[in-house]
């Protein structure tokens, strides 16, 4: 069953007094704790906590501690794991959609449109409408819709519905006449105007298109902006995060951040990677921003993008699409101007993370970080590539040779394997989704979900990871399930590597001494259900430094 997204009032009032780290001892007994050590992971039977880090891991048997200043937590056997983090998420967005229309598992492009119009007449003084979520692969011809479908529910005001992956908008003639596109509008670099055969604009716009339209929407007010950032922070502590890599933010959003940390209201961690811009490269000579709030807060990354998504075609292949020749997806960046940012980040120790999906897109980021970054560079800096999603064979040693980190998201591979080999052919889908691959050729993974075109839930991260099939249990043995992962490898993905990738790991990620106290009580124990139970583990306690940030024992 699919946990739908929920903020309860003990979320929001646990948040506020959770930030910050308690002062007393907590110790927390009658347990089977598990988390990595090391190449392995451990199971103990609980943990001493002093000030919000963990003092240390109690064995089974072990005395425990007395004193009067000591609060003891009888676990009744559950399970705890470290706080699971999110290696690549977008808060906002995720904040956002409680504001939007969710067009998330429509299953037509009438279904989808009926949800519009409710929409529209539920919000009559919404200026703009806009929305999340449609995705054609999922209807019944497979095709992109139209702005005449929007226009015969709404054509008074604009709309502008992304893509269920951020890659594309869909939406009606009013947003077209309001962003001045008609037939003699070229495509901007990196993007592309859907068109019909007399060459006037469909009402698809795709990769930097979208731009377009997307600039004419009323900017939200800062009171939004951090209202939408901590009801998305809370919903997915309630699902068991205690960490997220926001992946592309602005300069803006970073400083919502900190004023939601001057007034403690950081429930969770946030490492944060600034999405490439004129006003962002003005930023860089600065350096990288230093974790703060007992290091909830932290960004030292760039975010570029220099591809767009494999269901919209966006993509960059090295060879023709399978299944639309004479296309090979959009390149958003030049190979100079994405050497330039490369350039500029490591002369300001920032890491850079590459979205690279398609195999040449990969191959490009690859191509930047060998010839742009020293060895020495890439080791302090840690480049990532977000997604890895398509690589060329040849091209998957060069991760562990160059020190690249594959930053993955496993639900990816299970929404898209009704697409996938369509999109990429037989051969190579072979580099495609390509875990166990990466893994055996040296190459550091973090795991994450890309939510929201995902749903947030870690556990859906896991069980696709660990099954590579979908919640029905389809295909039999998993889609490609020679890629499959263990659970230990599973795990390591949303916890120790994915601090790693942030270079959190001496802070977080396990359960170690000297470590903030961040884990999570669960209903089940991971590591001996059923893996067909693995996503349906559900959290009953989220502790962030030691404080119960949701739920209850």
């Amino acid at each position: 069953m699919q946990r739908s997204l929920r903020i309860s009032l003990r979320a929001l009032c646990g948040a506020l007094l959770a930030f910050g780290a308690s002062a007393q001892t907590v110790i927390v007994h009658n347990a089977r704790v598990y988390t990595p050590v090391g190449a392995t992971v451990r199971e103990y039977a609980g943990i001493v906590i002093e000030r919000g880090k963990v003092q240390r891991l109690l064995d089974s048997g072990a005395n425990l501690p007395t004193g009067t200043d000591i609060e003891r937590i009888d676990a009744g056997g559950r399970t705890i794991l470290p706080g699971l983090i999110d290696a690549h998420g977008h808060v906002l967005g995720l904040g956002q959609l409680k504001l939007q229309t969710d067009l998330r598992g429509s299953e037509s492009v009438a279904a989808a449109v009926e949800r519009v119009r409710r929409f529209a007449l539920a919000n009559a003084d919404a200026g703009w409408i806009v929305g999340h979520g449609w995705n054609q692969v999922l209807w019944p011809d497979k095709q992109f819709p139209t702005a005449k479908d929007l226009d015969a529910v709404v054509n008074d005001r604009p709309i502008v519905l992304s893509r269920v992956d951020g890659h594309a908008v869909w939406v009606n003639t009013r947003a077209l006449k309001i962003a001045g596109i008609t037939r003699a509008t070229a495509d901007p670099q990196g993007g592309q105007i859907v068109r019909d055969a007399r060459g006037e604009a469909t009402g698809v716009l795709v990769d930097a298109a979208s731009a377009l339209v997307e600039k004419h929407i009323p900017a939200a007010t800062d009171a939004q902006l951090q209202r939408a950032l901590h009801a998305a922070m809370n919903d997915v502590a309630s699902l068991g995060l205690t960490g997220v890599h926001d992946a592309g933010i602005s300069v803006r959003d970073y400083q919502a951040y900190r004023a939601l940390g001057a007034s403690q209201r950081l429930p969770i961690r946030i490492y944060a990677m600034l999405a490439d811009s004129e006003e962002a490269r003005a930023t860089l000579a600065a350096g990288p921003k230093p974790a703060e709030f007992d290091d909830r807060l932290q960004m030292r990354a760039v975010k570029a993008w220099v591809d767009g998504a494999l269901g919209s075609r966006g993509a960059t292949m090295l060879q023709d699409y399978s299944d639309q020749p004479h296309h090979r997806g959009l390149m958003l960046y030049t190979a100079p101007q994405i050497a330039t940012l490369a350039d500029l980040t490591a002369a300001s120790g920032w890491q850079l993370n590459i979205h690279a999906i398609g195999d040449a897109g990969n191959r490009l980021a690859l191509d930047t970080f060998e010839h742009e970054l020293t060895a020495v560079q890439r080791s302090a800096l840690r480049p990532r590539i977000e997604h890895a999603q398509i690589i060329a064979l040849e091209d998957i040693p060069r991760f562990a040779k160059l020190g690249v980190i594959a930053s993955i998201q496993p639900t990816h591979a299970t929404s898209d394997m009704n697409m996938a080999e369509d999109r990429v052919g037989p051969q190579r889908i072979q580099g495609a989704y390509a875990w166990r691959t990466l893994l055996n050729a040296g190459a550091r993974l973090a795991g994450g979900s890309d939510f929201p075109v995902e749903l947030p839930n870690p556990f859906l991260g896991l069980y696709a990871a660990v099954t590579r099939q979908d919640r029905d249990g389809q295909p039999p043995g998993g889609w490609y399930g020679n890629q499959k992962l263990t659970r230990e490898e599973a795990l390591r993905l949303f916890t120790i590597d994915a601090a790693y990738a942030s270079f959190m790991e001496d802070r977080v990620g396990s359960l170690e001494p000297g470590k903030w106290a961040d884990f999570i009580l669960i209903d089940r124990d991971y590591f001996k259900v059923p893996e067909s139970e693995i996503d349906d583990i559900q959290v009953k306690a989220t502790y962030v430094a030691g404080v119960r940030l949701w739920g209850r024992l």
